[in-house]
Formats: structure tokens, C-alpha cells, sequence
């Protein structure tokens, strides 16, 4: 099961309070996808319900100056949440942005016992199996069934998922992924930002990105968050990403909600999870693209590229791709903090 966890069916047994049973929960939210492996939030648990809370330390102010990117993680690790109720037998109630304080954006609590379905089981299997899978994917398309299905997934979240699958339109999205890299490591700060979080699987820490995400072995991390700090690979970054587009990436999604506040972030968060994982149990991966939508003057571009109303939250490549190993994850003791409502 997860990197660095056991959790068992005989665990969840032993669970005989709904603090125990929300506890055990966590392990499933913690492998939620987050922007550089920040892993940016912490649950606080009471007798009855759990309380999702934003970890702003673990923000990232320069490519994320609004913590909408930091929102949509903990939007996912909710949808997890959900997700691994329903295979235990429990509905989930969420409230969410429940009061005043911008950092507690969900509360929940047990709901109604359910009857757990195979695709239930198959969606908390996918967990600890998703990806960010960076490397060129095969050229092999996805099941239109399969991307209506995730359309779907996407919409009951309340998020517009738009399939780019069109040479010309993919095209047209990679040049403005490529202007997005050439802005972004052009920027000394964005640079340092991101060297951060770059370090070995073996670092005490147990978040960020390994130097094999930048196709280094993971000893060489240190060399690679120097490297990344030091010098503007942006043409070379560009260059590498537009090929990937052109010749790796048979899908491109865009999420998109229909304004620009927490409660879409939450919305396109869970709508994330959901999609990843109906991917992964498909046995497809996906990246990240984010470039245009964390550059302000190429968000409307590409809003305009898709032709959507909306606003765009996430940018993915979709397809088939090699299998990884799972990126570090921090212990459930470490994001769980006491006291409750």
C-alpha cells in the first residue's frame, strides 16, 4: 500500500470510534498529487469529524501567489478522503470552507453505512498507484469511453473537463507550455523556489521532488536543485516539453470552473482525484502542464485556445506511459494535529 505505510483490511477493523475510522482514512488522503510534492495540508481530528486544514507554511509564493494551486492539492487529499470511505462502507459528509477561517476548508464526518461496489474497490486500489508520470507517453489513444467517463467524473465535481486531442489545437497549447517555461526559469525567484524542493528520497523531510523527476539519479538531487537554481534552463525546458506535447502526449485535459474563488479550487481538487484515479485503475498516468495557467498573461490565452466560458485550473497530458516508483510521502503522525471544534 502507500510508501512508508501498512494499512491493512484487519487495521481498519480494529478502527471501533469514528476518530479511529477517519484516522485510518488519512493514509489515503496523504497520497493526494500536490504541486512540487509539498503535500500542503493537516487534518485535525475530533471525537466525531475530521477537519481538512491548509498547511500555508508549506505554500509556494512565487508560482502560487494566491494558494489556489495549494487549495486544489487539499481539494484532492478530500477527494481521497471520500473516495476511501466508500470502499470501507462509509458515506462521507463534507462541509465545505464551513466558517471565517480561510485555513479550515472542509469538515467531515461520517455519514450512512453503504454496500461497497467494485468500482469503489477499484478506485481506492488506484491510490497508491497513481503517478505523475513526466517521460514521453506511447502513441497509443485513449478509449473515447474512457475520457467520456472521465468528463463525467469532472462534471459531478463541478468542474468542466475540455479532451484537447486535435494536432493543431495541441500544437497551438505547447507553444503557450513552452512561453510559460521561458517565463518561469527566466525568473531567479521562481528558480530558487522550485530548487527547494528538490532533494533525495532520503531526505528527513520526506516531500519534494527527487532528481529523477529531472532524469538524474537520486543521489545527484542536490546536483540537480544546484543546477535548477543557478542556471535558466528555460530553452532547453521549453524545447523538451513542446516535444513531449508533439510527440508524447496523445491527450491534453484542461479543468476548468466556472469562477476563480477557494470554493472552484476545492471543486477542481476533487475533480482532479477523481479523474486521476479512473485513469490510473484504467492503467493510464498523466503530468502536470500548469505553465500557462501560473503565468497570469497566458491563463486567457489559453482559456481562448480551449474555447471554454470557464476558468482554467489545471492543464494535464494524458496517456500510457512507464511505471514509476511512488514519490515520498511524510507519515500520517506528521499531518495530523490535535485539538478539535
Amino acid at each position: 500500500m502507500p510508501i512508508g505505510l501498512t494499512v491493512s483490511e484487519e487495521e481498519f477493523a480494529a478502527a471501533k470510534t469514528d476518530a479511529d475510522i477517519l484516522r485510518f482514512l488519512v493514509n489515503f488522503a496523504v497520497l493526494a498529487p500536490s504541486g512540487h510534492n509539498t503535500q500542503p495540508w493537516l487534518f485535525r481530528i475530533g471525537d466525531r469529524h475530521l477537519d481538512l486544514l491548509a498547511d500555508r507554511t508549506r505554500a509556494l509564493p512565487v508560482v502560487d501567489p494566491y494558494d489556489r494551486a495549494l487549495t486544489i492539492s487539499c481539494g484532492a487529499a478530500l477527494e481521497h478522503l471520500v473516495i476511501a470511505g466508500r470502499r470501507f462502507g462509509h458515506e462521507l459528509i463534507v462541509e465545505e470552507l464551513p466558517g471565517s477561517d480561510p485555513d479550515h476548508l472542509a469538515t467531515v464526518r461520517l455519514g450512512d453505512r453503504v454496500a461497497t461496489t467494485a468500482n469503489d474497490i477499484a478506485m481506492c486500489r488506484a491510490i497508491p498507484d497513481r503517478r505523475t508520470t513526466r517521460t514521453v507517453y506511447e502513441q497509443q489513444p485513449l478509449a473515447p469511453d474512457l475520457l467520456e467517463a472521465c468528463r463525467q467524473l469532472a462534471a459531478g465535481r463541478g468542474t468542466e473537463l475540455r479532451i484537447v486531442d486535435e494536432p493543431g489545437r495541441r500544437e497551438e497549447i505547447a507553444e503557450l507550455v513552452a512561453k510559460g517555461d521561458l517565463a518561469q526559469f527566466g525568473d531567479p525567484a521562481f528558480r530558487r523556489e522550485l530548487a527547494t524542493w528538490v532533494h533525495s528520497r532520503r531526505a528527513a523531510a520526506q516531500d519534494g521532488m527527487s532528481g529523477e523527476s529531472f532524469c538524474l539519479p537520486d543521489m545527484l538531487s542536490p546536483v540537480g536543485a544546484l543546477v535548477i537554481r543557478t542556471f535558466d534552463l528555460g530553452n532547453g525546458i521549453a524545447a523538451a516539453d513542446r516535444r513531449k506535447i508533439a510527440q508524447g502526449s496523445p491527450v491534453l485535459g484542461v479543468f476548468s470552473t466556472p469562477a476563480d474563488e477557494p470554493g472552484d479550487w476545492l471543486s477542481a481538487g476533487r475533480a482532479l482525484s477523481r479523474v486521476l484515479l479512473k485513469l490510473t485503475a484504467s492503467g493510464a498516468t498523466a503530468a502536470f502542464l500548469n505553465q500557462p495557467i501560473e503565468v497570469e498573461s497566458l491563463r486567457p490565452l489559453l482559456k481562448e485556445a480551449i474555447g471554454t466560458s470557464c476558468m482554467p485550473q489545471l492543464l494535464m497530458r494524458f496517456g500510457y506511459g512507464p511505471a514509476l516508483k511512488a514519490t515520498v510521502r511524510r507519515p500520517v503522525e506528521d499531518v495530523v494535529v490535535p485539538g478539535c471544534r
